[in-house]
């Protein structure tokens, strides 16, 4: 149960830095941004080729991240200069990245057993297996929260998140409010590609379909936080969904290792489904059950 335990937390950390890419968008932008689904394979694929290639792992990791800004600046592009609405250019972009995947690594799944992961890597120091994601995704959800938490306080971050929360009285301020949308949404779906970069390298494999349901993923993460938490600093909050992310990963490990109830692994996504449904619901049932009571 212990190894079960620090598998879930160590991958619910990666899942994490997903998380916050979507908060990015989804929050500090407001935007409905559909790239992750396509940015999360990406940042996995070019991983995974940079490794086969002969590359570092951790730059494998850097190439994934690096791919994913360029696929969000692609779509705040699509969004700012062509006008095309938010989730539409998601969508598009999420589309093509399909395709521009599967070009990438020129077949649907590829195999990372035997190269030099991050994982392995980390095994030839004496590193205990069940260790190695916590490891990981630790390092990993610090250097991101750190690096984006001083981010938000230079001018560019406090200029993004002014962006987000007017747009029209930041550019009445002369702030380039297109231009933070695309960096914005570059951060965002950079962070997205790094965690699927990770998480290849930790599970050993990166493949075209793993990016279906990780908006999901990263909403409950998100959802699970603010209900939990709220009236925090960005710092605080980024905490927080990281929080988030392993409570949902450890809920959905628990569900699958249920012996009473029969769970395929293919209804991995119907559970995620669910859980976000019913975190979604249950701040409105608890606010109705409180004027209940109070009536």
């Amino acid at each position: 149960m212990g190894q079960f335990l620090l598998f879930s937390v160590g991958t619910g950390l990666m899942w994490a830095i997903l998380a916050i890419g979507i908060y990015l968008a989804f929050r500090i932008l407001d935007v409905a941004d559909m790239t992750a689904e396509g940015a999360y394979p990406l940042g996995a694929a070019v991983s995974a080729v940079a490794i086969l290639s002969g590359f570092p792992a951790w730059l494998g990791a850097v190439f994934g991240f690096m791919a994913g800004l360029l696929a969000g600046y692609v779509t705040g592009f699509l969004q700012t200069k062509m006008k095309i609405p938010g989730l539409i250019a998601g969508i598009l972009s999420m589309t093509a990245l399909y395709s521009i995947n599967l070009r990438i690594m020129g077949q649907a799944n590829l195999s990372l057993l035997g190269e030099e992961t991050l994982s392995k890597q980390l095994a030839t120091w004496q590193i205990p297996t069940a260790w190695v994601p916590l490891v990981i995704g630790g390092v990993a959800i610090v250097l991101v929260i750190s690096i984006l938490v001083g981010f938000m306080y230079t001018e560019l971050g406090l200029n993004l998140r002014a962006t987000g929360d007017n747009p029209t009285m930041a550019e009445a301020n002369g702030i380039p409010v297109e231009r933070m949308k695309r960096v914005g949404l570059a951060i965002s779906s950079g962070c997205t590609s790094l965690a699927g970069a990770l998480l290849s390298q930790t599970n050993g494999y990166a493949d075209i379909s793993m990016g279906t349901g990780v908006l999901v993923i990263g909403l409950a993460a998100i959802f699970i936080a603010e209900v939990l938490f709220q009236n925090l600093t960005f710092g605080q909050r980024l905490v927080t969904i990281a929080l988030g992310a392993v409570i949902y990963r450890v809920l959905i490990d628990l569900l699958m290792r249920q012996e009473l109830i029969v769970i395929e692994p293919s209804d991995v996504k119907l559970l995620s489904a669910i859980a976000l449904v019913l975190i979604l619901w249950l701040p409105s049932y608890l606010k109705q059950h409180q004027l209940k009571k109070g009536v």
